[in-house]
């Protein structure tokens, strides 16, 4: 009997290792993952950031890098942050309020920092908000001295005053002056440690009072096109609407001490530079950024807010 040698199947023929079917199968794979790894479509993303940093959640480090490359910038006067007469910029102030705060004109503050364009300031920045002793605005507002004896317009009787004739020398004594009417208390002078004389600066009442964290003055209702008088002597250092909140706004400096502010005004009648007198109009009250007719009125000691109470003659 003839020994019978049994063929290998077809089924055995494809699962052997040599078979050219399962060669190109795994020729066919090591293709396509070769084609992964050199496509950088397919490559997983991969972050290169240098050691150290960090990417904000749902933002971009641009903007972020940008930040960092301003802060290692130095801004202006810089070297002089938290040193007395120097004020560092706070975001979205102006020249206007920064003088206002610190109780100066904003045009000398602008001189002392070399600014020529009062609108490129920088949230940062030190400013110098003093004046140098040999600089002029150092000295009162005026070359003169202020005036306090001021008498304020007001009727006269019209009565002569009585004549008297002495019999004899010793019984002679002066003639008495004129009798003069006391002045409405709106327009009473009060008198404080700095010599000025202080005048309400309109008739009306106040429907507002001083409160440092609210109201940094008191609020005097009025109707439209009421005089508003300034409360003492000095000069214009800001007559505009450039200052948020405040409208039509004056404010009137009176001596290194002292600034007042006169805001929601309809209408100004008076300029910058201008030099001002006691109980002159210098405005007619309105409603500009207001919801009513009122005059919101301030005095700033050293640029500090105080109640114009303290100051103002009781009515």
């Amino acid at each position: 009997m003839k020994n019978l040698v049994k063929m290998p199947s077809s089924s055995n023929r494809l699962s052997h290792p040599t078979s050219p079917r399962l060669l190109s199968y795994a020729a066919f794979l090591a293709v396509v993952l070769l084609v992964g790894c050199t496509n950088p479509k397919l490559r997983a993303p991969v972050e290169d950031r240098p050691v150290g940093t960090s990417r904000p959640l749902g933002g971009s480090t641009l903007g972020s890098s940008a930040s960092e490359a301003g802060q290692l910038r130095q801004l202006p006067g810089a070297e002089n942050a938290g040193k007395p007469g120097y004020y560092t910029v706070k975001p979205g102030e102006t020249l206007i309020r920064i003088g206002l705060e610190n109780g100066q004109n904003w045009k000398d503050v602008a001189r002392w920092n070399n600014i020529e364009n009062p609108n490129l300031i920088e949230a940062g920045q030190v400013l110098r908000v003093v004046p140098l002793p040999s600089d002029p605005v150092a000295a009162p507002v005026s070359s003169r001295p202020v005036i306090t004896t001021k008498v304020e317009p007001r009727p006269l009787e019209t009565k002569p005053a009585p004549l008297v004739v002495a019999s004899s020398p010793a019984a002679a004594e002066p003639a008495p002056a004129a009798t003069l009417p006391l002045p409405p208390a709106s327009t009473t002078a009060a008198k404080d440690d700095d010599g000025l004389n202080w005048l309400w600066p309109a008739s009306g009442s106040i429907i507002s009072s001083f409160d440092e964290g609210k109201n940094k003055g008191v609020v005097i209702s009025g109707k439209a096109g009421d005089p508003v008088l300034a409360s003492a002597d000095g000069k214009v250092v800001y007559a505009g609407s450039g200052l948020r909140g405040y409208g039509n706004l004056v404010i009137l400096k009176h001596n290194s001490t002292y600034l007042t502010a006169y805001a929601h005004n309809q209408s100004l009648l008076v300029k910058e530079e201008q030099a001002i007198r006691r109980g002159q109009k210098i405005a007619e009250m309105g409603s500009s950024d207001a919801d009513s007719v009122r005059l919101h009125f301030e005095i700033r000691k050293q640029g500090k807010p105080i109640d114009p109470l303290r100051l103002l003659p009781p009515r």
